[in-house]
């Protein structure tokens, strides 16, 4: 008899970035319109803008807060696991057919489980059901967005060059994506 022998290789723990997938557990996640009340909501969005402080300067940052967020033509919605708010993801318009990605964030601790990509399906979903023809982002261009930009290029993004009222920047990436009309 004939023993099967699987080599045991030595790995090493890598600590992963908070963008990067981790497998694919989904949440039962309620994905909502957002409620500009709750006071999770004011914390959720205040921690995102303190993750992006430090990755540029104060120009090159293009995070919405709470009040920008309530702004004429921005839809945002939430994510909910029971009472907690685990991740957000916004739409503001540029013109009739052509809106930006904005806040798209999820809990760090929940990262990897599918939960960004259920919010982009989902705000995807509502820029198709209304004629939006293209929904464009603007994502940071260091190391630290590299996740991020993975993720919106598996989506179907692609490198763009600026748009609405953007300008060049050496700490930004643009992208795009071409949305087809919603399937009868």
């Amino acid at each position: 008899m004939c023993e099967s022998w699987t080599p045991r290789w030595h790995t090493t723990r890598r600590l992963r970035h908070p963008y990067e997938t981790r497998g694919r557990h989904n949440l039962p996640v309620q994905i909502s319109r957002a409620d500009f009340a709750d006071p999770r909501l004011a914390a959720f969005l205040q921690a995102h803008l303190d993750d992006m402080e430090p990755t540029a300067p104060p120009e090159s940052r293009h995070a919405l807060d709470l009040t920008a967020l309530q702004g004429d033509g921005v839809r945002l919605w939430v994510g909910t696991d029971g009472d907690d708010l685990v991740a957000t993801a916004a739409l503001a318009a540029l013109d009739d057919r052509h809106e930006e990605l904005k806040s798209m964030r999820t809990d760090p601790a929940l990262r990897g489980r599918g939960l960004a990509s259920r919010m982009l399906a989902h705000v995807l979903d509502d820029a198709r059901s209304r004629g939006v023809e293209r929904v464009s982002l603007e994502t940071g261009s260091m190391a630290f967005f590299e996740p991020a930009r993975r993720f919106y290029a598996r989506a179907g993004f692609v490198a763009c060059p600026p748009f609405g009222s953007y300008v060049d920047d050496p700490n930004s990436t643009f992208m795009t994506l071409d949305l087809p009309p919603r399937q009868a």
